[in-house]
């Protein structure tokens, strides 16, 4: 009886690695949260109603979006809706460079529980068409970590080129800024780390753990209502910069003031 060649052998340890590959996937690998959103029939037809009576004028029947009127809402996930909404920048009361915050429609008001309902029939609603980012379960003092100093340095390596250090917020290209967080509640600094709403990044969970952005969502609240300068005047509170300007401005007044008096003296 001839013998399997060392071909056959290599072919049929490349099938059975790639059978393995296969199957180590499939039992690990996460459910998609469409399965998820489509588990509760009476939330969904709730947020399809809402979006029905909100939304679609302009973001469409199926979410595809309107052109010059709305986005696409394909994908955007449960998070982006979350914070959109519950900080009233949808809808849009006009077409500027970046939504405004400005106080929910009374329906979406997270600051009851009949607009905490909505909104989490909303989300599934949109989550139910491509998935997304989902907001965390937990919400209010569930969402601020213990870390403080640790949530300052990620707060400084992430967040504050934009946002100033103390969450002051600044100008940025093109007509858009950085948001004052003082405002923004744990749950809408959350979905917006997760969804990264207009010129903002996402931080998913592999750039940021949960609990790295529970920290800094406490150095965030820390901040708030400090008096960030015992030495004199804020500068905006917009961090190094401004005041390295500053200092720099005035030493260049300080140094031209001293050589015109030394010039007039000799």
């Amino acid at each position: 009886m001839r013998r399997p060649g060392r071909r056959h052998i290599r072919m049929l340890a490349l099938a059975m690695a790639l059978l393995a590959a296969g199957s180590l996937y499939a039992l690990f690998a996460p459910q998609p949260q469409v399965a998820t959103a489509q588990g509760d029939a009476a939330l969904l037809a709730k947020g399809q109603e809402l979006y029905s009576n909100n939304c679609i004028a302009c973001h469409g029947a199926n979410l595809q979006g309107v052109p010059d009127r709305g986005v696409s809402l394909i994908g955007v996930g449960d998070a982006a809706v979350y914070f959109q909404v519950s900080t009233g920048r949808m809808p849009l009361a006009r077409q500027e460079a970046q939504a405004l915050r400005k106080p929910p429609l009374p329906v979406f008001d997270p600051a009851t529980p009949q607009g905490r309902q909505n909104l989490r029939a909303l989300g599934a609603f949109v989550a139910a068409h491509g998935g997304g980012p989902d907001r965390p379960e937990q919400s209010g003092a569930e969402l601020v970590g213990d870390g403080v100093a640790r949530g300052a340095e990620l707060f400084r390596l992430n967040c504050a080129s934009c946002h100033s250090y103390t969450g002051r917020g600044g100008a940025l290209l093109n007509g858009k800024y950085a948001p004052n967080l003082r405002a923004a509640t744990p749950e809408q600094i959350y979905t917006a780390m997760l969804s990264g709403p207009q010129a903002m990044p996402r931080f998913g969970d592999r750039m940021l753990a949960q609990e790295e952005k529970e920290d800094i969502i406490a150095y965030v609240l820390a901040v708030r209502g400090e008096r960030n300068t015992p030495g004199g005047y804020s500068l905006g509170e917009v961090g190094p910069t401004a005041e390295g300007a500053v200092a720099w401005l005035v030493g260049l007044v300080a140094l031209v003031v001293l050589t015109a008096w030394i010039g007039a003296r000799s």
